[in-house]
Order: C-alpha cells, then structure tokens, then sequence
C-alpha cells in the first residue's frame, strides 16, 4: 500500500473484491482519494479513474478550467494567491463571492464573502485549509443546490442518486457553508431534473469518466442548472447507501463495485422500484466536554426513524464546527412526503438533546 501511494495506512473506506488470492477491483465511497485509487487500480491493472481523471478532480482549479474548456455552465472563478488580488475582486464583481480551497472536501475553508466581512480573516482561514496553499473565489451562485451521483458505463451515463441539499442552518454558521443533510425525491421538475442529469453526465465525461460513478454539485439558476464541482467517487453522508436505496429502491453502489471489477452493469437496472419521501439531518452540538446526550431512547424506537448515531459520548470534548468532521451526528426519517417527514425532523431535534459544559 505505501510503496504504490505513499499512504502510511491503509485505514480508508476502500472496497477490495477478491477471488481466491487475486485482487479484482478497488473503489471507495465517502473519501475524496481519486489519486489513491488511480495509483492502486495503475498499479494492479484493474478499472478505475486514470491518474489524469485524478489529477483534475483533486484541484477545484483545474476541475472549472476543464469544464469551462468544454463548455460545461459554471460560476466565474479566478484562483487567488494574495489578499490584495481578492479586494481588487470584491472591487471589480462586488458581493457575495465565495472563497475556498482548491483541494479539500467536506465544507472545509468554503465561506461566503458579503458586505461588511473580513476578507484578510476569511482569505486566511480558507488558504490554512489547503493542503497545496491554493484557494479560489468564485461567483456566489443563489438556488436550489442538488446533490447527483452518476453511473457511467462505455461512456453512457445513467443518475440514479438525486437529491436537494439542506442549507437551513446557513444563518447559525455564516460566513461557513454548512449542508444539514437532504431530501429525497428533489422538490425539482422533472423537466428541470432531465436538465441536470444531462449537464452532470457531460460534466462526468470531460473528466474523462467513461466507466465509474462520479457525484455532482449543481445549483439551479434562472439560466438554469450550472456545476459547482464533481468529485470522481461514491459519496459519504448517507446519499449512497441510504437515502437513495430508501427512496427509491435503487442500490447503485453494488453497480459501482461491479464495474470496478470489470463486470458489464445493467444500466436499465437503475430505475426506481419505490417513491418514499427521506431525509437525513446532522446533529451540530455546542462545542466543550459532553456531559450527557437527552432523549435518544424516548426516540430511537420510532418505526419512521431509520438511523440515529452519535459521534460523541459523555467525557468527550466537542471541538468547535469548522467542517462536518466535526458534527456531533446523524439521523434518518421516512414518511409519505415532505410535511410528514419535516414532522418527524422537528420531532428528533425537540427530543434529543446534548448537555455541554
């Protein structure tokens, strides 16, 4: 493992398949290791991202430089180097901007620049985020924020993962973007939904993603819908492996797999068997020493609840929230539609309860 990536350990969410002694395929879900995964798949001749496909998903710069090349709708962008270059910006474009790293995941470093903010403070803490020391500003783009995830096989394109982004909480951790979750089925049009996953396949395909899965940040504008980024993986929070299978009968992370190993998917396969209304929502506790966690068991028998886990115990400290490594945990619901599941959302949060001192 250290010698092909240079990874000291290899405690990674990566999926092996194995026959016998001999080594399939790999891929993983949740983390955002494209390069890992070219190295290992180059290294063992299985299928998976080129180190090019890597290489361009792992620097947000390259990633809008290439869908601009193509022709893919984005925000405009400009990579930053210096403070001085950022108020020559916010002078020229005016606000809301939005500043963030160019290589990291997760909300770590991304924060909305508006009237009247830091921009030394926020241009510092978002540049102490990457792991290159490069940051970038973009257009800040309002609307509908949808989450995608696409399955490609010979260069077709099939989106059975599609849901809204929650952003309710985006007042309590301003200037942060932080997502408390989202909803299956997305509040979209399907004609609207028919836009999307024709620009997120594109997207998918100038990153040279022919057989694979990649997921897709997209907002939905007036001019309709524009890429914010993609990642070249199966993704983390529950999107993948909950929310989508609850709603709508599909698990295309076994499709994943099944080409990471070589196997011909059957993209007809992914259409949904079921339309159940899902949620997930994230617990953001205060931060200090957690003396106690309230109302867990008053709550967890609930058949509409699905999964209720925490991150911390009695004794542990909370650190402050800076990205979503850092919530305190996460539940899933279900019902018939939106109201019956916001019911249910509002009913955990009245019950549990964390007591922080």
């Amino acid at each position: 493992w250290k010698r092909v990536t240079g990874v000291q350990t290899c405690a990674l969410p990566i999926y092996l398949r194995l026959r016998g002694h001999r080594l399939l395929g790999v891929t993983t879900m949740g983390s955002d290791i494209p390069d890992v995964i070219a190295e290992l798949c180059a290294e063992l001749g299985t299928p998976g991202p080129s180190r090019e496909t890597a290489r361009i998903a792992t620097d947000k710069t390259q990633m809008k430089l290439r869908f601009r090349e193509r022709g893919i709708p984005i925000p405009w962008f400009e990579e930053i180097d210096r403070v001085e270059r950022l108020r020559e910006i916010v002078a020229e474009r005016g606000l809301p901007l939005v500043v963030k790293p160019i290589d990291r995941s997760g909300s770590r470093g991304v924060f909305l620049l508006e009237p009247g903010c830091d921009l030394e403070e926020l241009f510092a803490r978002s540049l102490a985020f990457s792991r290159a020391g490069r940051c970038l500003v973009e257009e800040y783009l309002p609307g509908p924020q949808i989450s995608t995830e696409t399955i490609l096989s010979g260069g077709i394109g099939v989106t059975p993962g599609f849901a809204d982004r929650n952003y309710e909480l985006l007042d309590r951790f301003r200037p942060q973007f932080m997502e408390n979750g989202g909803w299956v089925p997305s509040a979209l049009t399907p004609a609207e939904r028919r836009e999307v996953e024709a620009l997120v396949v594109r997207a998918s395909l100038a990153l040279g993603v022919t057989d694979g899965v990649t997921k897709g940040d997209v907002v939905w504008t007036p001019d309709g819908p524009k890429m914010i980024e993609m990642a070249a993986r199966l993704s983390g929070g529950d999107f993948c492996e909950s929310l989508v299978p609850l709603g709508t009968g599909i698990n295309y992370v076994e499709t994943a797999i099944r080409i990471a190993i070589g196997e011909q998917p059957d993209l007809s396969a992914l259409v949904p068997t079921r339309d159940r209304c899902v949620a997930n929502r994230y617990f953001f506790a205060d931060p200090g020493r957690l003396v106690r966690v309230e109302g867990v068991d008053a709550i967890r028998g609930e058949p509409w609840l699905v999964k209720l886990v925490l991150r911390y115990g009695p004794g542990d400290v909370i650190p402050p929230t800076t990205s979503h490594a850092e919530r305190a945990g996460v539940f899933i619901v279900v019902g018939d539609d939106r109201a019956e599941v916001q019911a249910r959302i509002d009913r955990v949060y009245q019950a549990v309860r964390f007591v922080v001192e």
